[in-house]
């Protein structure tokens, strides 16, 4: 398949061809200008001497289609046609220097990424086509900052730097096509999206719904981020609060009022979610392992990152959007907390999307989140931890009786994590006829994920990471026999969870090679 098009030629296209000299069959190039073909051919670029606007002269399938002519009138005419013929590619068109109103208007309406020579740098267009090439610093050099998030370049560098872009290549050809796939998918919506956040959603998943808002929103598409459940944890309200986040509750949507549907965080509809389950799904962006089939139109799950948040702010990067102060403070909490200030599961790509949006984050604000006051609620169900606790050797898990705010748990399996000689623990409790646990995990060789899944997921749903985890499990007969027995249901409930969780401990997995399974359910 053809990787690269370039339609029309003029400065860009020539340092286009100086770059692939030693890549032929990797760009094909469609010009009707003799001297330009008799150029690029001396480039060892394959050159088709045709209308670069008539479809008929294209390839049969291309990635990235570039539209580069000097002239405007017929960069509307090939990037209509370059839309028409690769729905799923990512097109990128190049503005010149005499465009009206009304022709960036056209060009915009079907490109991916609109070229301005005045902005265009290297960076950002190897952002706009998805690659990181040897171009990324090359624009660096010459250029000034104009102040309001934009380098301004002369013309001629700024040619030089949009082709450098499209010629640097992916170095993993699946995860360069997304941004170009997610564009598509968005576009191919019937209506409104919605990107829906797991139930009781925590900072990446709140960040993560709003950032998916604005990339469908910076291509026209109308969206709304929402979740179900309740957003309880302290922080978590602190964060939507002190931030302008537009997150709706599952219960106030319409789901027939739109026309496609985005998970983030998690990556299977109805599972700890308020979807019904098997919804249709339209785009899933997750970095938790799935532990079923997953469906969706455009899927974009990434285990090895350690936060969701580093995904949506890769695609804003790749798209040249710039994040708000808001979205770019909640990205980064979200980054933080999912890494747990990136000592956790953190990969390179946490760092790098971390120090970009740090530049666009308001720190005051990011203080204020993480020192909320600390309900009652979540002191007392410290005190019963620390007071229940059941230790095994470097493992604690203890039972916290009937509770309040559910991610008093995790705050609580996270404390107990501080006692000397503890590497696991396990906080549960009861509310609303359901048991909710939650583990943690530090320099264990074991996999908590794993650990709660084989105690309750024959009984509930269980899973998560090596070191988070959470689990849910009816409390249904347990109820019952509270009721009919002297035991307390506090009583029961240790029992039944307690010892299927120290059972499974013995059988513990070490740490996983592989995929672990899904999110915390906490």
């Amino acid at each position: 398949m053809t990787r690269r098009l370039l339609l029309g030629c003029s400065a860009v296209g020539n340092a286009l061809a100086e770059r692939t000299r030693e890549e032929r069959g990797d760009l094909v190039a469609i010009t009707d200008d003799t001297g330009w073909a008799s150029t690029l051919r001396d480039r060892n670029v394959a050159t088709v001497e045709g209308d670069p606007t008539d479809p008929e002269t294209y390839p049969d399938a291309a990635a990235i289609v570039l539209v580069a002519s000097d002239d405007v009138a017929r960069n509307v005419a090939a990037a209509r046609a370059a839309r028409d013929r690769y729905p799923d590619a990512m097109v990128v068109t190049y503005l010149g220097t005499a465009a009206t109103d009304e022709q960036r208007t056209a060009i915009a309406a079907v490109s991916d990424r609109v070229i301005d020579p005045v902005e265009a740098v290297t960076g950002r267009v190897c952002e706009a086509v998805g690659l990181d090439g040897d171009a990324d610093d090359a624009g660096d050099e010459g250029s000034t900052d104009s102040g309001d998030g934009t380098d301004d370049a002369s013309d001629a560098d700024a040619e030089t730097d949009v082709a450098a872009g499209l010629a640097a290549g992916p170095s993993q050809a699946p995860d360069d096509e997304k941004p170009a796939r997610l564009l598509a998918t968005l576009r191919g919506l019937s209506g409104p999206l919605l990107v829906v956040a797991h139930d009781n959603p925590d900072p990446d998943a709140i960040a993560s719904a709003i950032g998916l808002t604005r990339v469908a929103e910076s291509i026209g598409i109308d969206a709304d981020a929402c979740y179900g459940g309740e957003i309880a944890h302290q922080e978590n309200r602190a964060l939507v609060n002190l931030l302008d986040i537009g997150l709706r509750p599952f219960d106030e949507v319409d789901l027939d009022g739109y026309g496609g549907v985005a998970l983030v965080d998690h990556s299977r509809a109805g599972i700890n979610d308020s979807l019904p389950e098997d919804y249709p799904v339209d785009v899933v962006i997750d970095h938790h392992p799935p532990r079923g089939p997953v469906a969706g139109s455009f899927l974009d799950i990434r285990p090895a990152v350690g936060a969701t948040s580093t995904l949506i702010s890769e695609y804003l990067s790749r798209f040249g959007i710039a994040p708000d102060r808001d979205l770019a403070t909640a990205l980064l909490y979200g980054i933080r907390i999912d890494t747990k200030d990136f000592t956790r599961a953190t990969a390179i790509d946490d760092f790098r999307a971390a120090a970009a949006l740090l530049a666009h984050a308001d720190e005051s604000t990011l203080e204020r989140v993480e020192s909320p006051s600390v309900s009652p609620e979540t002191l007392r169900v410290l005190a019963a931890a620390i007071e229940n606790r059941d230790v095994r050797g470097s493992v604690v898990a203890s039972c916290v009786g009937e509770i309040a705010d559910r991610d008093a748990l995790a705050q609580a399996a996270e404390r107990l994590l501080d006692l000397d000689g503890v590497t696991v623990t396990f906080v549960y409790g009861y509310m609303d006829g359901v048991i909710y646990g939650s583990a943690r995990a530090r320099g264990a060789d074991l996999d908590a994920g794993e650990l709660l899944r084989d105690a309750l997921d024959p009984v509930g749903s269980a899973g998560g990471h090596a070191a988070m985890a959470g689990a849910q499990v009816p409390l249904g007969l347990l109820a019952e026999v509270s009721e009919s027995e002297a035991e307390s249901l506090a009583e029961v409930v240790e029992t039944f969870v307690g010892e299927r969780f120290f059972e499974a401990l013995d059988d513990a997995p070490p740490q996983p090679v592989g995929l672990p399974p899904e999110f915390p359910t906490d």
